[in-house]
């Protein structure tokens, strides 16, 4: 389970399921949607037109194989795309009077059948713009699902210099997330602040770690303490180029300035792109970051700790999730199964409430040692299977702050006629207490947020309060 779009370009290769059955005879093309939707057979090509048919494919895989599906009011997914064709041909300046919603029934072939005529109609008459209303058609349509493991992944551009490891964009982190900025607005909380510069731009220009950020682009962060549309142009993403304009208040010093940075590449730390990284803290105390739940992480997780552990007697583990934004189910309960035995780590389900357990893997040896477990706003998805099942089977404590709520339900891929990859979950998660984490997160046992003056002075109230717990 993932979040980012680096992720879902990631999850597009690895979970891709491929709908390959031949287009259909038009007269047949509504009644076989249905059926279109198969498991992964191989790496999709190379894109092709998103048409009106790729759209219909999309409409019944969702129907047919999304976890609520079964129950879902179709119109919904319908109406969304056809406000988004409108709203495009406005923004062009070339709306039309025939771009009318046609009357829907909800009988879902009838008013695909209905749709489809509408939309090869309006868009029969802007043929320059016909691949850009099929994108954002389709886009709404995903969209209107509401689920955070929903995805259509497509025009997946790099910058023609890019190198394995380099990032894009201003080159900083700040307390407000990239997905908290483009998706969750509502759980951000000032100020807002750099919490990592990375290269690019930030470091040219000489931002630091705990800078407050008073306005984007002359817009302010936030407003009443409610967080604006401004925060997303600090996390730009390729092509986006457009200079974004800082207002900068240094607090240890005083000093207000204003930068511009320009979108680009940068090169990251090496460090910062190993998924495990390990060191021992003080005589007796292992710490284990981990950025994603990915494949055998957690087999690497364990040897680090043994690694840590040989030749002395550890007092307990610090795992550090931060930032961590999920993947696998099966890597997050066999990392738990090192802590705790014979219990069921989350249930996934149906929209009929028929759910499957996930259990712990009782072949994994147990360490015996106390566990704090790191978590913020950036722990995502996997993170918050692991997460939740660390506070409700009391296997360890948490510390930081909440997690993301973003933990829909493991997403399956589906590749469509264009070479580009459809996703959704075909169960939705819950934790080991039957309880919903999705939009609401987990909540820390013991909540150490991060301020301003902290990251300046390159403070970690999170890791020394885990110390404190551990050494109690």
């Amino acid at each position: 389970m993932t979040v980012t779009r680096t992720a879902a370009a990631g999850l597009a290769l690895l979970l891709a399921a491929a709908c390959t059955a031949p287009t259909p005879p038009r007269s047949q093309a509504s009644t076989a949607g249905s059926a279109a939707c198969t498991p992964p057979q191989g790496s999709p090509g190379a894109e092709t037109a998103t048409t009106i048919d790729v759209i219909e494919q999309a409409y019944f895989c969702i129907l047919g194989n999304y976890y609520g599906g079964a129950t879902l009011d179709a119109r919904s997914l319908l109406v969304a795309g056809f406000a988004a064709l409108t709203q495009e041909l406005d923004r062009h300046g070339r709306d039309l009077p025939e771009a009318v919603m046609p009357p829907l029934t909800g009988d879902r072939r009838a008013d695909w059948t209905a749709f489809e005529a509408a939309y090869r109609k309006v868009t029969g008459q802007v043929p320059d713009l016909r691949d850009r209303l099929a994108a954002v058609t389709l886009e709404s349509m995903v969209a209107a699902l509401g689920d955070n493991h929903a995805s259509w992944t497509h025009g997946g551009e790099r910058p023609p210099d890019m190198y394995d490891g380099d990032g894009y964009g201003l080159g900083l982190e700040a307390n407000v997330t990239r997905s908290q900025a483009t998706g969750d607005l509502g759980a951000a909380l000032p100020p807002l602040f750099v919490t990592a510069v990375q290269g690019g731009a930030a470091r040219a220009a000489g931002l630091r770690p705990g800078d407050v950020v008073e306005s984007v682009n002359g817009s302010a962060p936030f407003i009443d303490g409610k967080a604006t549309s401004a925060i997303a142009a600090l996390y730009p993403r390729y092509p986006e180029a457009r200079p974004v304009r800082l207002r900068l208040l240094r607090q240890s010093t005083g000093r207000r300035w204003s930068v511009t940075l320009r979108p680009g590449l940068f090169e990251r730390d090496p460090a910062a792109l190993r998924v495990v990284t390990s060191k021992l803290l003080g005589d007796d105390l292992a710490y284990v970051r981990l950025t994603a739940f990915a494949p055998d992480s957690a087999t690497r997780v364990l040897k680090a700790i043994t690694r840590l552990r040989a030749g002395r007697t550890l007092a307990g583990v610090v795992l550090d999730l931060r930032g961590n934004t999920g993947g696998s189910v099966k890597e997050a309960a066999r990392l738990l199964s090192a802590f705790v035995h014979g219990a069921v780590t989350a249930y996934l389900c149906t929209a009929d409430s028929r759910c499957e357990p996930v259990r712990t893997d009782d072949t994994v040896e147990l360490l015996d040692l106390p566990l704090a477990v790191l978590t913020d706003r950036g722990c995502a998805s996997a993170c918050e299977h692991f997460s939740s099942a660390v506070k409700d089977l009391r296997a360890g404590r948490l510390v930081g702050g909440r997690t993301a709520g973003v933990i829909s339900g493991p997403s399956q891929g589906y590749l469509l006629r264009d070479n580009t990859v459809l996703a959704f979950p075909a169960r939705h998660h819950l934790g080991p207490a039957r309880e919903t984490i999705d939009r609401i997160g987990v909540p820390p046992d013991h909540s150490t947020p991060l301020t301003p003056e902290d990251a300046a002075a390159g403070r970690d109230p999170a890791l020394a309060k885990a110390l404190t717990l551990l050494h109690e």
